[in-house]
Protein backbone atom coordinates (compact mmCIF):
# COMPACT_ATOMS: atom_id res chain seq x y z
CA UNK A 1 0.00 0.00 0.00
CA UNK A 2 1.35 3.65 -1.08
CA UNK A 3 2.09 5.79 1.65
CA UNK A 4 -0.41 8.34 0.40
CA UNK A 5 -2.92 5.37 0.02
CA UNK A 6 -6.57 7.46 -0.07
CA UNK A 7 -10.24 7.08 -1.26
CA UNK A 8 -10.47 6.89 -5.11
CA UNK A 9 -10.48 10.48 -6.24
CA UNK A 10 -9.39 12.47 -9.67
CA UNK A 11 -8.63 16.00 -11.51
CA UNK A 12 -8.86 17.07 -14.75
CA UNK A 13 -7.52 20.04 -16.89
CA UNK A 14 -8.73 18.95 -20.48
CA UNK A 15 -7.56 21.63 -23.14
CA UNK A 16 -10.44 22.47 -24.84
CA UNK A 17 -10.57 19.82 -28.31
CA UNK A 18 -12.79 22.46 -30.86
CA UNK A 19 -12.46 25.90 -31.26
CA UNK A 20 -16.36 26.69 -30.07
CA UNK A 21 -15.59 24.46 -27.16
CA UNK A 22 -14.49 24.99 -23.69
CA UNK A 23 -11.19 23.98 -21.49
CA UNK A 24 -12.68 21.60 -18.47
CA UNK A 25 -10.82 22.06 -15.41
CA UNK A 26 -12.84 19.90 -12.68
CA UNK A 27 -11.85 18.31 -9.75
CA UNK A 28 -14.23 14.71 -7.92
CA UNK A 29 -14.22 13.73 -4.63
CA UNK A 30 -14.87 10.31 -3.19
CA UNK A 31 -16.94 8.18 -6.08
CA UNK A 32 -20.28 6.67 -5.70
CA UNK A 33 -19.17 3.70 -7.66
CA UNK A 34 -16.03 1.96 -9.01
CA UNK A 35 -16.39 0.37 -12.28
CA UNK A 36 -12.72 -2.01 -12.84
CA UNK A 37 -12.50 -4.63 -15.64
CA UNK A 38 -9.52 -6.85 -14.78
CA UNK A 39 -10.20 -9.57 -17.53
CA UNK A 40 -10.60 -8.64 -21.68
CA UNK A 41 -14.18 -9.61 -21.45
CA UNK A 42 -14.99 -7.17 -19.18
CA UNK A 43 -14.01 -3.88 -20.74
CA UNK A 44 -16.58 -3.53 -22.95
CA UNK A 45 -18.97 -3.81 -20.51
CA UNK A 46 -17.35 -1.37 -18.12
CA UNK A 47 -17.09 1.08 -21.12
CA UNK A 48 -20.90 0.76 -21.55
CA UNK A 49 -21.72 0.84 -18.31
CA UNK A 50 -20.11 4.00 -17.79
CA UNK A 51 -21.29 6.04 -20.96
CA UNK A 52 -24.68 4.31 -19.29
CA UNK A 53 -23.75 6.53 -16.06
CA UNK A 54 -23.32 9.65 -18.09
CA UNK A 55 -26.45 9.46 -20.25
CA UNK A 56 -27.83 9.37 -17.15
CA UNK A 57 -26.33 12.61 -15.97
CA UNK A 58 -23.17 12.00 -13.79
CA UNK A 59 -19.63 11.81 -14.34
CA UNK A 60 -17.42 9.21 -15.22
CA UNK A 61 -13.69 9.67 -14.95
CA UNK A 62 -10.70 6.44 -15.72
CA UNK A 63 -8.54 4.93 -18.06
CA UNK A 64 -7.93 2.22 -20.60
CA UNK A 65 -4.96 0.41 -20.30
CA UNK A 66 -3.08 -0.43 -23.39
CA UNK A 67 -3.46 -4.51 -22.86
CA UNK A 68 -7.07 -3.99 -22.76
CA UNK A 69 -6.80 -4.01 -26.81
CA UNK A 70 -7.45 -7.98 -26.63
CA UNK A 71 -11.32 -6.85 -26.20
CA UNK A 72 -11.48 -5.61 -29.22
CA UNK A 73 -9.24 -7.56 -31.96
CA UNK A 74 -7.67 -11.01 -30.86
CA UNK A 75 -5.34 -10.47 -33.62
CA UNK A 76 -3.75 -7.93 -31.42
CA UNK A 77 -0.61 -9.41 -29.77
CA UNK A 78 0.14 -8.68 -26.31
CA UNK A 79 2.39 -9.07 -23.40
CA UNK A 80 0.23 -11.27 -20.88
CA UNK A 81 -1.28 -8.48 -18.09
CA UNK A 82 -0.81 -9.28 -14.68
CA UNK A 83 -4.83 -9.42 -13.69
CA UNK A 84 -3.95 -9.31 -10.23
CA UNK A 85 -2.06 -6.09 -10.90
CA UNK A 86 -3.14 -2.70 -8.70
CA UNK A 87 -3.92 -1.44 -12.53
CA UNK A 88 -6.82 -2.90 -14.01
CA UNK A 89 -7.11 -3.26 -17.69
CA UNK A 90 -9.91 -0.83 -17.48
CA UNK A 91 -11.22 1.70 -14.59
CA UNK A 92 -13.82 4.23 -14.46
CA UNK A 93 -14.90 6.46 -10.99
CA UNK A 94 -18.72 7.34 -11.53
CA UNK A 95 -19.48 10.57 -10.20
CA UNK A 96 -22.79 12.46 -8.94
CA UNK A 97 -21.10 15.97 -9.40
CA UNK A 98 -17.91 17.96 -10.27
CA UNK A 99 -16.38 20.60 -8.33
CA UNK A 100 -14.47 24.15 -9.65
CA UNK A 101 -10.79 23.25 -9.96
CA UNK A 102 -9.19 25.62 -7.23
CA UNK A 103 -6.41 27.58 -9.62
CA UNK A 104 -3.43 26.64 -7.17
CA UNK A 105 -3.37 23.81 -4.71
CA UNK A 106 -1.29 23.67 -1.72
CA UNK A 107 2.27 23.58 -2.14
CA UNK A 108 3.75 20.12 -1.10
CA UNK A 109 7.11 18.68 -1.81
CA UNK A 110 7.97 15.83 -3.71
CA UNK A 111 11.27 14.95 -5.09
CA UNK A 112 12.40 12.40 -7.99
CA UNK A 113 15.75 10.63 -8.76
CA UNK A 114 17.05 10.39 -12.16
CA UNK A 115 15.03 8.55 -14.63
CA UNK A 116 16.72 5.58 -15.69
CA UNK A 117 15.83 3.22 -18.72
CA UNK A 118 17.89 -0.45 -19.41
CA UNK A 119 17.63 0.34 -22.80
CA UNK A 120 20.95 1.20 -24.64
CA UNK A 121 22.03 3.18 -27.74
CA UNK A 122 22.67 0.41 -29.15
CA UNK A 123 20.14 -2.05 -28.02
CA UNK A 124 18.07 0.96 -29.22
CA UNK A 125 19.79 0.77 -32.86
CA UNK A 126 19.63 -2.90 -32.99
CA UNK A 127 15.72 -2.70 -32.47
CA UNK A 128 15.50 -0.14 -35.64
CA UNK A 129 17.36 -2.18 -37.95
CA UNK A 130 14.54 -5.08 -36.70
CA UNK A 131 12.46 -2.39 -37.86
CA UNK A 132 13.95 -0.98 -41.07
CA UNK A 133 14.05 -5.61 -42.09
CA UNK A 134 10.40 -5.59 -41.36
CA UNK A 135 9.24 -2.60 -43.13
CA UNK A 136 11.96 -3.64 -45.98
CA UNK A 137 10.05 -7.21 -46.25
CA UNK A 138 6.60 -5.61 -46.68
CA UNK A 139 5.19 -6.66 -43.42
CA UNK A 140 4.64 -2.62 -41.77
CA UNK A 141 5.06 0.62 -42.63
CA UNK A 142 5.93 1.82 -39.39
CA UNK A 143 6.49 0.95 -35.76
CA UNK A 144 6.19 3.07 -32.73
CA UNK A 145 8.72 1.77 -30.40
CA UNK A 146 8.34 2.59 -26.61
CA UNK A 147 10.77 1.88 -23.89
CA UNK A 148 9.89 2.16 -19.80
CA UNK A 149 11.62 4.72 -17.49
CA UNK A 150 11.73 4.45 -13.88
CA UNK A 151 12.56 6.51 -10.64
CA UNK A 152 12.75 6.59 -6.70
CA UNK A 153 9.87 9.12 -6.30
CA UNK A 154 8.76 10.68 -2.73
CA UNK A 155 6.45 13.26 -1.68
CA UNK A 156 3.18 14.51 -2.70
CA UNK A 157 2.11 12.94 -5.84
CA UNK A 158 -1.18 15.49 -6.34
CA UNK A 159 1.93 18.41 -6.32
CA UNK A 160 3.60 16.52 -9.03
CA UNK A 161 0.70 16.37 -11.21
CA UNK A 162 0.82 20.53 -10.84
CA UNK A 163 4.29 21.01 -12.03
CA UNK A 164 3.71 18.59 -14.66
CA UNK A 165 0.85 20.59 -15.98
CA UNK A 166 2.90 23.81 -15.77
CA UNK A 167 5.76 21.59 -17.60
CA UNK A 168 3.16 20.39 -20.12
CA UNK A 169 0.66 23.56 -20.47
CA UNK A 170 -2.68 23.28 -22.18
CA UNK A 171 -2.62 19.28 -22.67
CA UNK A 172 -5.04 16.71 -21.66
CA UNK A 173 -4.18 16.73 -18.06
CA UNK A 174 -5.69 14.09 -15.72
CA UNK A 175 -4.78 12.63 -12.02
CA UNK A 176 -6.32 9.67 -11.15
CA UNK A 177 -5.70 8.76 -7.39
CA UNK A 178 -7.11 5.15 -7.47
CA UNK A 179 -5.81 4.68 -3.32
CA UNK A 180 -3.03 2.85 -3.33
CA UNK A 181 -1.36 3.92 -6.99
CA UNK A 182 -1.48 7.41 -8.69
CA UNK A 183 -1.87 8.40 -12.92
CA UNK A 184 -0.89 11.49 -13.96
CA UNK A 185 -1.02 12.46 -17.42
CA UNK A 186 -0.30 15.67 -19.09
CA UNK A 187 -0.92 14.30 -22.80
CA UNK A 188 -0.95 17.00 -25.50
CA UNK A 189 -2.87 14.38 -27.91
CA UNK A 190 -6.59 13.80 -28.24
CA UNK A 191 -7.35 9.99 -28.84
CA UNK A 192 -11.20 10.85 -30.05
CA UNK A 193 -13.82 13.72 -29.46
CA UNK A 194 -16.97 12.19 -29.36
CA UNK A 195 -20.34 14.01 -28.86
CA UNK A 196 -23.78 15.12 -30.96
CA UNK A 197 -23.03 12.42 -33.13
CA UNK A 198 -19.59 13.90 -34.39
CA UNK A 199 -16.13 12.58 -33.87
CA UNK A 200 -12.98 14.20 -33.89
CA UNK A 201 -9.20 12.13 -33.71
CA UNK A 202 -6.48 14.06 -33.81
CA UNK A 203 -3.16 12.14 -34.37
CA UNK A 204 -0.11 13.75 -33.12
CA UNK A 205 3.14 12.20 -35.44
CA UNK A 206 6.22 14.47 -36.40
CA UNK A 207 8.56 16.07 -33.49
CA UNK A 208 11.21 18.43 -33.70
CA UNK A 209 13.58 20.32 -30.53
CA UNK A 210 12.41 23.67 -29.55
CA UNK A 211 14.67 26.35 -30.60
CA UNK A 212 17.68 28.25 -28.32
CA UNK A 213 16.56 31.61 -29.94
CA UNK A 214 13.61 32.83 -32.12
CA UNK A 215 15.29 32.92 -34.76
CA UNK A 216 16.13 29.39 -34.30
CA UNK A 217 13.13 28.04 -32.99
CA UNK A 218 10.95 29.01 -35.87
CA UNK A 219 13.15 27.87 -38.57
CA UNK A 220 12.95 24.57 -36.68
CA UNK A 221 9.17 24.43 -37.21
CA UNK A 222 9.65 25.35 -40.54
CA UNK A 223 11.97 22.39 -40.95
CA UNK A 224 9.73 20.29 -39.40
CA UNK A 225 6.75 21.52 -41.95
CA UNK A 226 8.32 20.95 -44.66
CA UNK A 227 9.96 17.47 -43.73
CA UNK A 228 8.57 14.54 -46.18
CA UNK A 229 9.90 12.09 -43.69
CA UNK A 230 8.00 13.94 -40.83
CA UNK A 231 4.72 14.11 -42.72
CA UNK A 232 4.92 10.77 -44.49
CA UNK A 233 4.87 9.43 -41.00
CA UNK A 234 1.67 11.64 -40.28
CA UNK A 235 0.08 10.56 -43.36
CA UNK A 236 0.27 7.01 -42.53
CA UNK A 237 -1.33 7.45 -39.05
CA UNK A 238 -3.72 10.11 -40.56
CA UNK A 239 -4.96 6.71 -43.06
CA UNK A 240 -4.72 4.40 -41.08
CA UNK A 241 -6.80 6.15 -38.08
CA UNK A 242 -9.44 7.16 -40.93
CA UNK A 243 -10.06 3.73 -41.62
CA UNK A 244 -10.88 2.88 -38.47
CA UNK A 245 -13.35 5.10 -37.94
CA UNK A 246 -14.77 4.59 -41.05
CA UNK A 247 -15.54 0.94 -38.94
CA UNK A 248 -18.62 3.52 -37.13
CA UNK A 249 -18.76 6.36 -39.42
CA UNK A 250 -21.83 7.55 -41.54
CA UNK A 251 -20.92 6.95 -44.94
CA UNK A 252 -18.65 9.67 -46.90
CA UNK A 253 -18.98 11.56 -43.61
CA UNK A 254 -14.97 10.76 -43.00
CA UNK A 255 -13.04 14.19 -43.20
CA UNK A 256 -9.36 15.01 -42.99
CA UNK A 257 -8.75 18.81 -41.80
CA UNK A 258 -5.50 20.81 -41.11
CA UNK A 259 -3.36 18.44 -42.47
CA UNK A 260 -0.05 18.47 -40.87
CA UNK A 261 -0.71 21.61 -38.62
CA UNK A 262 2.43 22.37 -35.99
CA UNK A 263 1.62 22.62 -31.86
CA UNK A 264 4.55 24.03 -30.17
CA UNK A 265 4.84 22.70 -26.94
CA UNK A 266 7.79 23.91 -24.28
CA UNK A 267 10.34 21.46 -24.96
CA UNK A 268 8.84 20.04 -28.56
CA UNK A 269 7.13 20.70 -32.11
CA UNK A 270 4.74 18.48 -33.02
CA UNK A 271 2.79 17.73 -36.27
CA UNK A 272 -1.07 16.63 -36.14
CA UNK A 273 -3.98 16.10 -38.26
CA UNK A 274 -7.49 15.95 -37.45
CA UNK A 275 -9.77 13.15 -38.62
CA UNK A 276 -13.17 13.89 -38.31
CA UNK A 277 -16.76 11.96 -39.07
CA UNK A 278 -20.24 11.78 -38.38
CA UNK A 279 -21.09 8.18 -36.50
CA UNK A 280 -24.00 5.92 -37.52
CA UNK A 281 -26.94 5.59 -34.99
CA UNK A 282 -26.40 3.13 -32.03
CA UNK A 283 -22.62 3.23 -31.57
CA UNK A 284 -21.72 2.87 -28.18
CA UNK A 285 -18.45 4.07 -26.25
CA UNK A 286 -17.49 0.07 -26.62
CA UNK A 287 -17.85 0.06 -30.39
CA UNK A 288 -15.68 3.67 -30.73
CA UNK A 289 -12.90 1.77 -28.90
CA UNK A 290 -13.56 -1.68 -30.47
CA UNK A 291 -12.88 0.68 -33.22
CA UNK A 292 -10.04 3.10 -33.10
CA UNK A 293 -7.96 1.31 -29.64
CA UNK A 294 -5.14 1.27 -29.61
CA UNK A 295 -4.20 4.54 -31.44
CA UNK A 296 -2.37 4.21 -34.41
CA UNK A 297 -0.14 6.68 -33.62
CA UNK A 298 0.85 4.50 -30.43
CA UNK A 299 1.05 1.52 -32.40
CA UNK A 300 2.31 2.11 -36.26
CA UNK A 301 0.59 0.59 -39.22
CA UNK A 302 -0.47 -1.57 -39.99
CA UNK A 303 -1.81 -2.10 -36.59
CA UNK A 304 -2.24 -5.83 -36.13
CA UNK A 305 1.15 -6.33 -37.25
CA UNK A 306 3.16 -3.53 -36.02
CA UNK A 307 1.45 -4.70 -32.84
CA UNK A 308 3.20 -8.43 -33.40
CA UNK A 309 6.61 -6.49 -33.53
CA UNK A 310 5.70 -4.40 -30.52
CA UNK A 311 5.22 -7.55 -28.43
CA UNK A 312 8.93 -9.14 -30.32
CA UNK A 313 10.95 -5.58 -29.22
CA UNK A 314 8.80 -4.27 -25.99
CA UNK A 315 10.37 -6.61 -22.80
CA UNK A 316 7.11 -5.21 -20.53
CA UNK A 317 3.29 -4.58 -20.52
CA UNK A 318 2.45 -0.93 -21.47
CA UNK A 319 -0.11 -0.35 -18.99
CA UNK A 320 -1.94 2.86 -18.94
CA UNK A 321 1.49 4.08 -20.80
CA UNK A 322 -0.18 4.53 -24.57
CA UNK A 323 -3.83 3.40 -23.42
CA UNK A 324 -6.35 6.43 -22.75
CA UNK A 325 -7.70 8.13 -20.02
CA UNK A 326 -10.77 10.43 -20.41
CA UNK A 327 -13.83 11.80 -19.41
CA UNK A 328 -17.57 11.23 -20.09
CA UNK A 329 -19.89 13.89 -18.71
CA UNK A 330 -23.45 13.84 -18.20
CA UNK A 331 -25.36 13.51 -21.13
CA UNK A 332 -22.54 11.04 -22.48
CA UNK A 333 -20.25 13.25 -24.71
CA UNK A 334 -17.03 11.61 -24.19
CA UNK A 335 -13.21 12.81 -24.06
CA UNK A 336 -10.27 10.67 -24.42
CA UNK A 337 -6.58 11.41 -25.02
CA UNK A 338 -3.63 8.64 -26.15
CA UNK A 339 -1.96 8.59 -22.52
CA UNK A 340 1.50 9.42 -23.35
CA UNK A 341 3.50 12.07 -21.64
CA UNK A 342 1.59 9.35 -18.49
CA UNK A 343 3.27 8.89 -15.19
CA UNK A 344 1.99 5.86 -12.63
CA UNK A 345 3.52 6.54 -8.94
CA UNK A 346 3.12 3.65 -7.20
CA UNK A 347 4.56 3.42 -3.46
CA UNK A 348 7.98 5.45 -4.18
CA UNK A 349 8.17 4.14 -7.60
CA UNK A 350 7.29 6.41 -10.47
CA UNK A 351 6.92 4.69 -14.20
CA UNK A 352 7.19 6.60 -17.50
CA UNK A 353 7.23 5.59 -21.25
CA UNK A 354 8.73 7.48 -23.97
CA UNK A 355 8.63 6.40 -27.36
CA UNK A 356 7.98 7.69 -31.32
CA UNK A 357 7.24 6.14 -34.55
CA UNK A 358 9.87 4.26 -36.69
CA UNK A 359 9.92 4.88 -40.40
CA UNK A 360 12.23 3.43 -43.16
CA UNK A 361 14.16 6.89 -43.20
CA UNK A 362 14.45 6.71 -39.94
CA UNK A 363 17.54 7.18 -38.15
CA UNK A 364 18.75 6.02 -34.84
CA UNK A 365 20.67 8.57 -33.68
CA UNK A 366 17.92 11.20 -34.85
CA UNK A 367 15.28 9.07 -32.90
CA UNK A 368 17.17 8.32 -29.90
CA UNK A 369 17.65 12.47 -29.47
CA UNK A 370 14.04 12.80 -30.35
CA UNK A 371 13.23 10.71 -26.84
CA UNK A 372 15.66 12.42 -25.22
CA UNK A 373 13.66 16.01 -26.47
CA UNK A 374 10.47 14.49 -25.09
CA UNK A 375 12.05 13.75 -22.11
CA UNK A 376 12.57 17.33 -21.14
CA UNK A 377 8.67 17.40 -19.75
CA UNK A 378 10.25 15.45 -17.02
CA UNK A 379 13.92 16.47 -16.36
CA UNK A 380 11.39 20.36 -15.37
CA UNK A 381 9.38 18.49 -12.36
CA UNK A 382 12.50 16.44 -11.21
CA UNK A 383 12.39 18.95 -7.96
CA UNK A 384 10.17 21.97 -7.03
CA UNK A 385 12.15 25.21 -8.12
CA UNK A 386 11.32 28.78 -7.73
CA UNK A 387 11.87 31.91 -10.36
CA UNK A 388 15.04 33.51 -8.89
CA UNK A 389 16.49 37.31 -9.61
CA UNK A 390 19.34 38.42 -7.40
CA UNK A 391 19.59 42.02 -7.37
CA UNK A 392 21.12 44.94 -5.98
CA UNK A 393 20.16 47.22 -3.64
CA UNK A 394 22.28 50.25 -3.62
CA UNK A 395 20.77 53.43 -1.11
CA UNK A 396 17.42 52.59 -0.98
CA UNK A 397 16.97 51.60 -4.60
CA UNK A 398 17.43 48.67 -7.08
CA UNK A 399 19.18 49.38 -10.33
CA UNK A 400 17.66 48.35 -13.49
CA UNK A 401 14.34 46.93 -11.78
CA UNK A 402 12.32 47.11 -15.03
CA UNK A 403 14.99 44.36 -16.75
CA UNK A 404 14.79 42.50 -13.85
CA UNK A 405 11.15 42.52 -14.05
CA UNK A 406 10.49 41.65 -17.32
CA UNK A 407 12.89 38.97 -16.73
CA UNK A 408 11.25 37.38 -14.32
CA UNK A 409 8.01 37.85 -16.49
CA UNK A 410 9.41 36.03 -19.16
CA UNK A 411 10.41 32.83 -16.86
CA UNK A 412 6.75 32.88 -15.13
CA UNK A 413 5.34 32.97 -18.84
CA UNK A 414 7.41 30.17 -19.27
CA UNK A 415 7.23 27.77 -16.32
CA UNK A 416 3.83 28.62 -16.64
CA UNK A 417 4.00 30.25 -12.74
CA UNK A 418 1.88 32.98 -12.06
CA UNK A 419 3.45 36.53 -10.67
CA UNK A 420 1.82 38.73 -8.39
CA UNK A 421 3.49 42.23 -9.51
CA UNK A 422 2.04 43.72 -6.69
CA UNK A 423 3.08 41.18 -4.19
CA UNK A 424 6.33 41.69 -5.72
CA UNK A 425 6.69 45.48 -5.10
CA UNK A 426 5.29 45.39 -1.77
CA UNK A 427 8.00 42.69 -0.80
CA UNK A 428 10.55 44.92 -2.26
CA UNK A 429 9.44 47.88 -0.91
CA UNK A 430 9.34 46.38 2.83
CA UNK A 431 13.04 45.51 1.98
CA UNK A 432 13.63 49.22 1.12
CA UNK A 433 12.27 50.42 4.65
CA UNK A 434 14.03 47.78 6.40
CA UNK A 435 17.48 48.63 4.56
CA UNK A 436 17.68 51.93 3.74
CA UNK A 437 21.12 52.45 3.52
CA UNK A 438 24.26 51.01 2.02
CA UNK A 439 24.68 48.34 -0.50
CA UNK A 440 22.92 44.75 -0.62
CA UNK A 441 22.51 41.40 -2.26
CA UNK A 442 18.72 40.64 -2.49
CA UNK A 443 17.51 37.04 -3.38
CA UNK A 444 13.93 37.92 -5.00
CA UNK A 445 12.33 34.48 -5.39
CA UNK A 446 8.28 33.31 -6.65
CA UNK A 447 7.06 30.18 -6.33
CA UNK A 448 4.73 28.15 -8.10
CA UNK A 449 2.20 29.30 -6.45
CA UNK A 450 2.59 32.99 -6.94
CA UNK A 451 4.78 33.44 -3.36
CA UNK A 452 6.93 35.70 -2.88
CA UNK A 453 9.96 35.78 -0.67
CA UNK A 454 13.26 37.70 -0.49
CA UNK A 455 16.18 38.15 1.72
CA UNK A 456 18.84 40.86 2.08
CA UNK A 457 22.51 40.73 2.99
CA UNK A 458 25.14 42.85 3.14
CA UNK A 459 27.43 43.48 0.00
CA UNK A 460 30.71 44.50 0.88
CA UNK A 461 33.17 45.57 -2.47
CA UNK A 462 34.84 43.23 -4.39
CA UNK A 463 38.57 43.83 -4.76
CA UNK A 464 39.35 43.41 -8.67
CA UNK A 465 40.97 41.53 -10.84
CA UNK A 466 38.92 38.40 -9.63
CA UNK A 467 40.43 35.19 -10.34
CA UNK A 468 38.57 32.82 -12.12
CA UNK A 469 39.51 29.59 -13.61
CA UNK A 470 38.42 27.94 -16.61
CA UNK A 471 35.65 24.50 -16.14
CA UNK A 472 37.60 21.56 -16.76
CA UNK A 473 34.76 20.02 -19.02
CA UNK A 474 31.65 21.28 -20.89
CA UNK A 475 28.43 22.00 -19.41
CA UNK A 476 26.29 19.60 -20.36
CA UNK A 477 23.11 21.54 -19.93
CA UNK A 478 24.10 24.40 -21.76
CA UNK A 479 20.99 24.44 -23.73
CA UNK A 480 18.73 23.53 -21.14
CA UNK A 481 15.46 25.72 -19.89
CA UNK A 482 17.17 26.27 -16.69
CA UNK A 483 20.58 27.98 -17.80
CA UNK A 484 18.33 30.06 -20.18
CA UNK A 485 16.04 31.21 -17.36
CA UNK A 486 16.92 31.42 -13.84
CA UNK A 487 15.76 29.75 -11.14
CA UNK A 488 16.74 27.88 -7.80
CA UNK A 489 17.63 24.53 -9.82
CA UNK A 490 21.20 25.13 -10.19
CA UNK A 491 22.98 21.99 -9.43
CA UNK A 492 24.53 22.05 -13.08
CA UNK A 493 26.48 25.27 -11.66
CA UNK A 494 27.20 23.97 -8.50
CA UNK A 495 28.96 21.32 -9.70
CA UNK A 496 31.68 23.81 -11.47
CA UNK A 497 31.89 25.74 -8.21
CA UNK A 498 35.51 26.67 -7.35
CA UNK A 499 37.19 24.24 -4.50
CA UNK A 500 40.68 26.10 -4.66
CA UNK A 501 40.64 28.68 -2.20
CA UNK A 502 41.14 32.47 -3.90
CA UNK A 503 39.02 31.50 -6.93
CA UNK A 504 35.86 34.22 -7.40
CA UNK A 505 34.00 31.80 -10.34
CA UNK A 506 34.46 29.05 -12.99
CA UNK A 507 33.92 29.90 -16.45
CA UNK A 508 32.11 27.84 -18.61
CA UNK A 509 31.93 26.05 -22.39
CA UNK A 510 29.81 24.11 -24.16
CA UNK A 511 30.23 21.01 -26.05
CA UNK A 512 31.47 22.73 -29.22
CA UNK A 513 34.29 24.24 -27.32
CA UNK A 514 32.39 27.92 -27.02
CA UNK A 515 32.82 29.84 -24.03
CA UNK A 516 29.20 31.03 -22.66
CA UNK A 517 29.34 32.01 -19.00
CA UNK A 518 30.39 32.23 -15.62
CA UNK A 519 28.26 29.91 -12.84
CA UNK A 520 27.20 33.77 -11.38
CA UNK A 521 27.71 35.83 -14.19
CA UNK A 522 28.00 36.61 -17.91
CA UNK A 523 31.51 36.82 -19.78
CA UNK A 524 33.28 39.14 -21.62
CA UNK A 525 36.26 38.77 -23.97
CA UNK A 526 38.87 41.31 -25.35
CA UNK A 527 39.53 39.96 -28.45
CA UNK A 528 41.26 42.47 -31.11
CA UNK A 529 40.15 45.73 -29.74
CA UNK A 530 36.42 44.62 -29.17
CA UNK A 531 34.75 43.45 -25.88
CA UNK A 532 32.82 40.22 -26.99
CA UNK A 533 30.29 38.47 -25.16
CA UNK A 534 28.70 34.96 -26.34
CA UNK A 535 25.80 34.68 -28.09
CA UNK A 536 22.46 33.33 -26.06
CA UNK A 537 22.58 30.11 -28.68
CA UNK A 538 26.00 29.33 -26.97
CA UNK A 539 24.02 28.18 -24.13
CA UNK A 540 23.28 30.87 -21.28
CA UNK A 541 21.55 33.00 -19.00
CA UNK A 542 21.21 36.80 -20.84
CA UNK A 543 22.09 38.21 -17.63
CA UNK A 544 20.97 41.78 -16.82
CA UNK A 545 23.92 43.12 -16.40
CA UNK A 546 25.04 41.62 -19.83
CA UNK A 547 22.21 43.92 -21.18
CA UNK A 548 23.02 46.95 -19.86
CA UNK A 549 26.64 46.49 -21.89
CA UNK A 550 25.03 45.92 -25.09
CA UNK A 551 22.33 48.29 -24.64
CA UNK A 552 25.38 50.47 -24.11
CA UNK A 553 28.05 49.19 -26.85
CA UNK A 554 30.21 48.57 -23.88
CA UNK A 555 30.38 44.74 -25.88
CA UNK A 556 29.48 42.92 -28.92
CA UNK A 557 27.70 39.72 -28.92
CA UNK A 558 29.87 36.90 -30.69
CA UNK A 559 31.21 33.27 -30.80
CA UNK A 560 34.39 32.82 -28.18
CA UNK A 561 36.14 29.57 -28.57
CA UNK A 562 37.99 28.35 -25.37
CA UNK A 563 40.93 28.79 -27.53
CA UNK A 564 40.60 32.14 -28.04
CA UNK A 565 41.62 32.83 -24.36
CA UNK A 566 45.33 32.56 -25.41
CA UNK A 567 45.23 35.34 -27.46
CA UNK A 568 42.64 37.38 -25.14
CA UNK A 569 43.89 40.71 -24.55
CA UNK A 570 41.33 41.08 -21.17
CA UNK A 571 38.58 39.33 -19.55
CA UNK A 572 35.88 40.17 -17.60
CA UNK A 573 32.53 39.25 -15.25
CA UNK A 574 29.37 40.67 -15.75
CA UNK A 575 26.27 40.80 -13.53
CA UNK A 576 23.94 43.46 -12.19
CA UNK A 577 24.58 42.62 -8.52
CA UNK A 578 28.58 43.58 -8.72
CA UNK A 579 28.72 45.48 -12.33
CA UNK A 580 31.50 44.79 -14.37
CA UNK A 581 34.76 43.28 -12.75
CA UNK A 582 38.21 42.80 -14.26
CA UNK A 583 39.25 38.86 -14.25
CA UNK A 584 42.02 37.28 -14.46
CA UNK A 585 41.98 33.45 -15.57
CA UNK A 586 44.33 31.57 -13.36
CA UNK A 587 45.26 28.08 -13.87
Amino acid sequence: MSPQADAPSAILRFTAPHAQSRPLHAEFGEPRQILIARQPHDVATVLNSAHLHAKNGRWCVGFVSFEAAAAFDAAYELHPFDNNSSLPLAWFAVYDSAQTLPSHSALKTWQLASWTTALTPATFARQVDHIHEAIANGEVYQINLTSPLQSQFEGDARSFFDALCRAQPQSYAAYLNLGDIQVLSVSPELFFDWRDGSILSRPMKGTAARGRSTEQDQALAQALRDSSKEQAENLMIVDLIRNDISRIALPFSVKVENLFALQAWPTIWQMTSDVQAQTRPGIELADVFAALFPCGSVTGAPKVRAMHWIKQLESAPRGVYCGAIGVLQPGGAATFNVAIRTVTVNGRLAHCGIGSGITADANANDEWQEWQNKQGFLRRCEAPFELLETLRLQEGEFPHWPLHRARLQEAASFFGYPLQHEVLDQCLAGLVRQHPRGVWRVRLCSDAQGGVSATADELPPTLEPVRVQLASRPISEAHSEFVRFKTTRRSHYDVFSPSTAGVFDTLLFNEDGELTEFTRGNVAVLLDGQWVTPNVDCGLLAGVGRAVALRESTVVEGRVHRSDLARAQGLAFINSLRGWLRAELVE
